[in-house]
């Protein structure tokens, strides 16, 4: 799939540039093509480079959550609820605790540490599968709710927008919350409609009960604000959750008899290699990315939604956001290309590098997600994983719109 989309840039990229040379008598097009290659090759460079010191203090800050023994507590706390989402697996299981670990790290915005705990997470569950071909639905469900991207901390937006210049790379932490809990929550309910998974049940009640009163506290407080202190509220909050959990894990760490300067240090050592890893992925999607907006065929694509929106009466500034939003479900790397080719075409605190970001930050590489955690399993039936996958997607993405003007007007 991923490298059809890659290939279609380029071809689509060629034929947009023939049509501006010889029907619009753009003769300049092909220069303007080459010359994006080398700047997409060599901004991708410097974006995986400025990456190494925020990957590796993140990556040691991991490891002394899992030293602390404080991933392992949020894993006991959320297991009541999936023996009930998920009857058909026992309680006790060692699934129960992949999966409670694999989102923990989401939640926190690990995705490096998110993703070998989730592979981890389907084989267990495959283990109870009766159907080793086909997903159950305890793996669905599951898979929906990475999908979903239930992430507290995005730490990779922040990092992306820290690496463009942000004023405040953190701005858009609670808007990417409200987002990112509407893409989870039709998630949820979507697979439960499906599953005919008794959501009444008390203590699965109580959990929701308890997520959605959070939620709308926050909603609740930030809609009694002004525009001017809704930015510097949910600056200071989004900066003061951040450096909190910092210093939890140390303290904890600390008090466990755990030495936190070396585990800090072997958990900071994979920071370097994972940002090394990531350029080769960013330079082909960026390069492609830039072609096909430097031959006018993204510009075309935006202005015919751009010209239906108009007529329709709405504002049409967040159109400038929908190729993220377009390329999110396909592809993780090709969605934060998108993102940071809006934010250096429109500014990174622009009001389109804002809703990028928001979009971003919302939702999962559905695709992507399917292929690889059912793929890992040898999974060939996904039954309906991947419509409720997009359904939690198609709700982020929305609610990243809307939740965008309302925060950023």
């Amino acid at each position: 799939m991923l490298h059809r989309i890659w290939l279609s840039f380029f071809i689509i990229g060629f034929l947009s540039a023939l049509y501006q040379w010889l029907g619009l008598g753009d003769a300049d097009v092909f220069q303007r093509i080459v010359k994006s290659t080398f700047d997409m090759a060599s901004l991708s460079v410097e974006l995986s480079i400025g990456l190494v010191g925020v990957l590796s203090l993140w990556l040691g800050i991991a490891a002394l959550g899992e030293a602390s023994g404080l991933m392992a507590k949020l894993a006991r706390m959320l297991s009541p609820l999936f023996t009930r989402l998920m009857p058909e697996v026992p309680k006790g299981h060692p699934a129960i605790g992949s999966m409670t670990l694999n989102l923990s790290a989401n939640v926190l915005g690990l995705d490096n540490a998110a993703t070998p705990l989730g592979l981890k997470a389907m084989q267990d569950l495959q283990s109870l599968n009766p159907k080793p071909d086909t997903a159950s639905n305890a793996q669905i469900l599951f898979l929906v709710l990475n999908t979903s991207s239930v992430t507290l901390f995005p730490i990779t937006v922040l990092l992306y927008r820290a690496q463009l210049g942000a004023a405040d790379p953190a701005s858009v932490f609670i808007p990417i919350l409200l987002a990112t809990s509407c893409s989870t929550l039709a998630g949820l309910l979507v697979t439960a409609w499906v599953q005919k998974i008794k959501l009444w049940d008390t203590v699965v009640l109580g959990y929701l009960a308890l997520i959605m009163g959070s939620l709308f506290a926050v909603i609740a407080y930030f809609a009694t604000l002004s525009a001017e202190q809704l930015q510097e509220s949910s600056s200071l909050v989004s900066n003061l959750m951040i450096f909190s959990i910092i210093m939890l894990f140390l303290l904890v760490a600390h008090y466990k008899k755990v030495n936190v300067y070396d585990t800090f240090i072997e958990g900071a050592k994979k920071g370097f290699q994972v940002a090394i890893d990531i350029i080769p992925f960013l330079l082909a999607m960026l390069v492609a990315i830039g072609i096909f907006r430097a031959s006018g065929a993204l510009d075309i694509a935006m202005d015919s939604v751009r010209d239906m929106v108009a007529m329709a009466g709405w504002d049409t500034r967040f159109v400038d956001a929908l190729p993220t939003a377009m390329m999110k479900p396909l592809s993780g790397s090709g969605a934060r290309a998108m993102m940071v080719e809006t934010m250096n075409t429109h500014g990174v605190d622009s009001f389109q590098g804002l809703l990028s970001a928001t979009i971003q930050g919302s939702t999962e590489t559905t695709f992507y997600v399917l292929a690889v955690y059912f793929g890992s399993v040898g999974i060939r039936h996904g039954r309906h994983a991947l419509a409720c996958g997009l359904t939690a997607d198609m709700a982020g993405i929305v609610s990243a719109i809307a939740i965008a003007y309302w925060f950023y007007g």
